[in-house]
């Protein structure tokens, strides 16, 4: 009798083995229908999985997320069906799922074709529809050696003399195609019904520059057309929204070459950088951060005590002078230390709330720089909070309101937050882990923030908060955490006096809300598409006049806004006028004032926004009035 605990608590009961596929049939033939896997005592597995002992079950179906999942993935097996099939000679190599799809890795005598994609995804939809079963089976792994060598597949060779000895190697069919995979997949390949190619890219061989560059084609899979649909207009969107586009066609910076993931400021652009520097600046010193600047390059042996040589060496640029070695600081959070070190500390300086616009450099990847938002040079909106143990629940309530109200100003107004708990790998006591978890729970429950967990994903150092905001178009970005140190300030011997005149480590709080100032003003620009809000434009305005006789009046106007703390200047070049409205407007300047002969007569201007609004006119001093109180609302205020 082999027993089924289903989610319900209700159960099944079979006279011997059972697939779970019968498992579904015995629920119902709807269930059976769309079926696609299961999670057997914690496992996911295939339909076609026996089920020999009393086990607990839950059938997987592509409502399910899970489901979504074993759809790439085996989407991705499909893609590479395919790819044999059109081009035997091509290896297959690798093809997991990512965020919204799959990709697979091939070797391949010549580079593929926009054209091959067309070709190779109108085979997987012929596949797809020969409706083919998709088999696993656990072969000997001398056997499985054996076929994929005859095979030519001298990849699969690695990939299964890299396996561990007692884990098995399991190998998937559909049709003449079989292919190397832990699984699970899809019952039949007409389960893949919603998906299509996206691009081509090149990636090395296990992600090694001396090994092969093999060719990359990505895709994505969906349960749903619908989904799919919205999920590339999603695409649509974001590609006419992409910062780097828009940072070249407003001047608001770039990105060469000779400075491979540094930033190239422009006078429009570093204009929005000192506006948010400027703000972010105002926020320290409002809610009790002492500012400070620490040097760039500091000695190899201070990192060596910090504990990041040992986990951070490889993305740390290093220099040499008179025999010394140094490194290029990739955080703050060392110097910040020595600053707190200088003169003895008493419990009554503490919390001690220190700050730093941080200058950092970390070696990144070539291939994983972005514009601005994946850069080697940045700077950060870096604070180190020095407090005892007990100050921590009130400290981290401080930091949840202010990073509340700083995401509102810039217009984000949905946060996601997730607490992340103790790793196996960490240093402190257990009792230390207890009380810094229940503290930073404690401040999510007493803002009444929802949060999600994520068990064993703090730091080595201590336990953390992230928080993620969702821009204009639904995207998240992670942006802002709080994380308790327990190892840097003891490794670096901060210390202060506590009320009974012993010396105490003091807790400290690494804390950011906007993270690094390059990435977030990217996503600001994404999530305005440019079009900023006025406290943020790099100009409030353009004064144009409509021909010669306005251009003194014109002048003026402009003179009398600047000295108001405007950011405007006149365009008086001798262009029709309806021509340079339409060019500010690509500009995506928020206010154009116009001024013609009715508006000298006056002494008035006309007033129209970017999107096109006409104001009518109005008396100059109510222009000025009108931009000061939009600049002073910011975002975040309606």
């Amino acid at each position: 009798m082999t027993v089924i605990r289903l989610p319900d608590g209700s159960e099944r009961r079979f006279e011997h083995p059972v697939t779970v596929g019968e498992v579904a049939a015995s629920i119902g033939a709807g269930l059976a229908r769309a079926a696609l896997a299961a999670r057997v005592d914690g496992k996911l597995v295939d339909i076609s999985t026996r089920i020999e002992t009393d086990s607990d079950v839950t059938i997987v179906t592509d409502k399910d997320a899970e489901g979504l999942e074993i759809i790439r993935h085996s989407s991705a097996h499909l893609l590479a069906h395919a790819v044999k099939e059109l081009f035997p000679d091509a290896q297959v190599t690798i093809g997991p799922v990512i965020e919204d799809g799959f990709y697979y890795d091939f070797s391949y005598k010549r580079p593929f074709t926009p054209e091959d994609l067309v070709a190779i995804e109108k085979r997987m939809t012929e596949i797809s529809a020969r409706n083919l079963q998709v088999e696993r089976k656990v072969w000997d792994r001398s056997e499985a050696i054996n076929f994929f060598k005859n095979q030519g597949e001298h990849y699969k060779v690695q990939i299964i003399e890299a396996i561990p000895g007692d884990e098995d190697v399991s190998l998937y069919s559909q049709g003449n195609f079989t292919d190397l995979c832990r699984g699970p997949h899809v019952p039949t390949t007409s389960r893949l019904k919603v998906f299509k190619l996206m691009k081509l890219a090149g990636a090395y061989w296990r992600g090694d520059s001396r090994n092969e560059m093999l060719q990359r084609i990505y895709g994505t899979a969906w349960t749903k057309k619908e989904d799919q649909d919205t999920y590339l207009q999603g695409l649509d969107e974001a590609e006419k929204r992409d910062h780097r586009k828009l940072g070249k066609q407003l001047d608001l910076f770039h990105i060469q070459e000779e400075a491979p993931g540094m930033v190239f400021w422009h006078p429009k652009g570093w204009i929005i950088w000192q506006q948010v520097e400027q703000y972010m600046r105002e926020v320290f010193r409002d809610n009790g951060y002492m500012e400070i600047r620490t040097p760039s390059v500091l000695d190899k042996g201070l990192w060596e005590r910090s504990g990041h040589w040992e986990n951070f060496r490889e993305n740390m640029f290093m220099t040499h002078s008179e025999e010394r070695e140094f490194a290029v600081k990739p955080m703050n959070c060392p110097g910040h230390v020595q600053v707190f070190r200088q003169g003895l500390k008493s419990y009554r300086d503490l919390p001690l709330r220190l700050a730093e616009f941080g200058s950092c450099h970390r070696n990144e990847p070539s291939g994983a720089l972005h514009g601005i938002m994946r850069v080697r040079a940045f700077t950060q909106d870096d604070a180190h909070i020095f407090c005892t143990h007990s100050q921590v629940p009130d400290e981290a309530v401080r930091f949840i309101d202010l990073l509340q109200k700083v995401y509102a100003d810039f217009g984000f107004n949905e946060i996601s937050v997730k607490l992340s708990t103790r790793p196996v790998k960490r240093v402190g006591s257990e009792e230390q882990w207890d009380k810094a978890e229940a503290a930073l729970q404690s401040a999510l429950d007493h803002k009444k923030l929802a949060w999600d967990l994520q068990p064993g994903e703090g730091a080595f150092y201590g336990p953390k908060i992230e928080f993620s905001l969702k821009d204009s178009i639904g995207r998240v970005w992670q942006c802002g955490t709080l994380q308790l140190d327990f190892s840097m300030p003891e490794r670096l011997e901060a210390e202060f006096v506590a009320e009974d005149n012993t010396r105490r480590v003091p807790v400290m709080l690494h804390r950011a809300i906007l993270g690094s100032l390059e990435r977030f003003i990217g996503i600001i620009i994404e999530n305005y598409a440019g079009a900023l809000p006025l406290w943020l434009s790099p100009d409030h305005a353009v004064v144009l006049n409509i021909s010669e006789g306005q251009a003194d009046y014109a002048r003026k106007v402009a003179e009398e806004l600047k000295h108001n703390g405007i950011r405007v200047h006149a365009d008086l070049r001798n262009e029709k006028i309806t021509y340079k409205i339409r060019e500010h407007s690509l500009q995506k300047l928020p206010y154009q004032i116009v001024v013609g002969d009715k508006e000298v007569a006056a002494q008035m201007v006309a007033v129209r926004t970017r999107a096109g609004l006409n104001l009518g006119q109005m008396s100059l001093s109510t222009l000025i009035e009108r931009l000061k109180a939009e600049i002073s609302l910011k975002a975040g205020a309606a």
